[in-house]
This record gives structure tokens, C-alpha cells and sequence, in this order.
């Protein structure tokens, strides 16, 4: 039988700091291969090649990945500083009608730390351009320094709510995760459901109220040794069955997110 397809968004990336691609990392495929069980597809997210519902169309789910450019402020209608950081516009045109429309379909979909961001911002919401900045806050970008190991060290718990799709998915309402993020969710779109949250009140996990499918996402990186990680599996498992019950063309999934 064959495996059903994710569709990985990819970020613009230069090589040698002058040579143009679109690049995903290596373990976003190895989690959704591995652990997901589906056939990872990395798309070049620019509208210049692809459209959102030829994707659809192709690939039975998708997974929103980190990435260091950030979602553009005047998505959110709000002006670019220097604290934004850098952009990635093509991505932007490519995933958020592409959130929109998978919500509104069922189709499921996983995002993670900037694809965290994507789906609050596709729903109406609003970012922190830095999150440390703010008072009270802790420093939640990635280590300047270190082993890859280091930098994607378990750093703080994340709460979950009673109850939640988080908490039955865990069998816990607390775990502890990475984080490499700078920028936050300042205000939840509409039916945005924040579900976890750092200890300094960050949000870290979020879903879409009342949507037919799996719309899960995390602001941490789960997809860092997915296979062996108590929190990182069971969230990449269920994403897996999700998508193949959509490819078996069963609209539900195992993981109701309302």
C-alpha cells in the first residue's frame, strides 16, 4: 500500500549565500517518514510555481515548518521594524490562503514554531515581533552557541489545559520541550484555541476551535529526534493517522481538535 503524501512547506534559502533554493530540513522528512508513516514532499512554497489548490489536491496533508524569516507584519496589519527581523513574502502568499482553505476543508495539517505563527496569523491573529523584549518574558530563541544537541535541548515545561487535545494526547498536563522562537502569538485568531503555554505565559500550543480535521500546532520543534522523543512521537503519530484517514478518504480524525 502506498503512503500518503505530506506536503513539507520549504523556505528560501540561499546556498554559499548567493545561489537561490528552497531547502527543508532533514529531519522534518525523517520525522514524517519514520514516525508519521507518510511520503514526505517538500514544496517550494512561492506562488510563482505552485498554487494552493493544486497542493491540496496532490498531498493528503501538510506540515508548516520552522523557519528563520518571519511572517510579515503587514499580514497582521502592523508595520515592519527592525525587531521583525527578515521576511520570506513568497512563503507567506502560498501558506496562509493555504491554512485558510485546509481548516475550512477538513484536510489536516501540523504546524510548527514559524507554522505555529502561520495559522494564528492565517486566522486573524497578531504576533510579538520579540518575544524576550517583553517584560517578564524568557529569552526563547535558540542559543547563539553549542552542539546541535545543545540547542535543541528540553528547556522549559509547556501547561495544557484539562481535558484538551493536548493533555489526552500526552496522558499529562505537563511536558517539557525545546524552544528556538523568537517572535509569539500576541493576539489568537478567530477560533484560535491556545491550549499550552510556557511558565512565563507564552503560548505553545494551539488548535482551531470546531474544525473537521487535525490542526494541532506547537511553537517548540518537535520534529528534533521525533522518533525517540515521549513528545515529539505521539504528536507525529497522530498527524500520520490523520492524514492517511484523510487519504483512506475519511474526512474525521482519530484526534477530534474541537
Amino acid at each position: 500500500m502506498s503512503r500518503p503524501i505530506v506536503g513539507i512547506i520549504g523556505n528560501h534559502y540561499l546556498i554559499n549565500d548567493e545561489y537561490p533554493a528552497h531547502a527543508g530540513g532533514t529531519m522534518n522528512s525523517e520525522a514524517i517518514a519514520e514516525v508519521s508513516g507518510a511520503l514526505p514532499l517538500l514544496v517550494p512554497a512561492d506562488p510563482r510555481f505552485v498554487c494552493v489548490d493544486e497542493l491540496m489536491s496532490i498531498c493528503h496533508g501538510f506540515l508548516f515548518t520552522g523557519g528563520r524569516p518571519n511572517v510579515h507584519p503587514e499580514e497582521y496589519g502592523e508595520e515592519a521594524t527592525e525587531a521583525h527581523g527578515a521576511f520570506d513574502r513568497a512563503r507567506d502568499a502560498i501558506t496562509l490562503p493555504l491554512i485558510r482553505k485546509l481548516v475550512e476543508r477538513g484536510q489536516p495539517f501540523f504546524g510548527v514554531c514559524r507554522g505555529f505563527q502561520e495559522v494564528n496569523v492565517a486566522m486573524g491573529g497578531t504576533l510579538y515581533p520579540e518575544i524576550r523584549d517583553l517584560p517578564g518574558r524568557m529569552n526563547h530563541r535558540m542559543p547563539p552557541d553549542g552542539t546541535l544537541e545543545e540547542k535543541f535541548a528540553l528547556r522549559h515545561k509547556v501547561t495544557f489545559s484539562d481535558n484538551g487535545p493536548f493533555q489526552r494526547l500526552f496522558g499529562a498536563t505537563e511536558v517539557m520541550t525545546n524552544t528556538l522562537h523568537g517572535q509569539g502569538i500576541k493576539t489568537a485568531g478567530a477560533r484560535i484555541v491556545i491550549d499550552g503555554r510556557a511558565p512565563d505565559g507564552t503560548p505553545e500550543a494551539i488548535y482551531v476551535k470546531d474544525a473537521p480535521g487535525f490542526t494541532l500546532s506547537v511553537q517548540w520543534h518537535p520534529e528534533y529526534r521525533a522518533a525517540c522523543d515521549p513528545v515529539s512521537r505521539p504528536l507525529f503519530t497522530a498527524f500520520g493517522a490523520a492524514v492517511q484517514a484523510w487519504a483512506d478518504g475519511r474526512s474525521a480524525t482519530a484526534l477530534r481538535t474541537a
